[in-house]
């Protein structure tokens, strides 16, 4: 057992960043990528490359004329355009 594996494993509080995204699945998720788009939607399934498989999806984007809103039934999101993850996040209305 890796020495990683094992720390996790004998302080139940400290997760590692994919088994914190791992506990995700089947939930909401609030994604900021690196264009300024954000996505909520739930989480199917994601690999080591966090490359996300998200349904039921909002995408929210700041424009010129105001924010457009999109709305999908399913996503792929590269890994390399997430910014950042919020866990049982919603995008809130204002």
């Amino acid at each position: 057992m890796s020495s990683s594996v094992q720390s996790s494993t004998s302080n139940p509080s400290t997760l590692l960043p994919l088994e914190l995204v791992d506990k995700c699945i089947g939930s909401r998720i609030h994604i900021i990528m690196k264009n300024d788009k954000e996505i909520v939607g739930t989480l199917l399934g994601f690999d080591d490359f966090v490359n996300m498989m998200l349904e039921d999806v909002t995408e929210y984007e700041s424009t010129p004329e105001g924010r457009r809103i999109t709305r999908l039934d399913q996503i792929l999101l590269n890994g390399n355009n997430i910014t950042m993850l919020v866990p049982g996040g919603e995008m809130p209305d204002s």
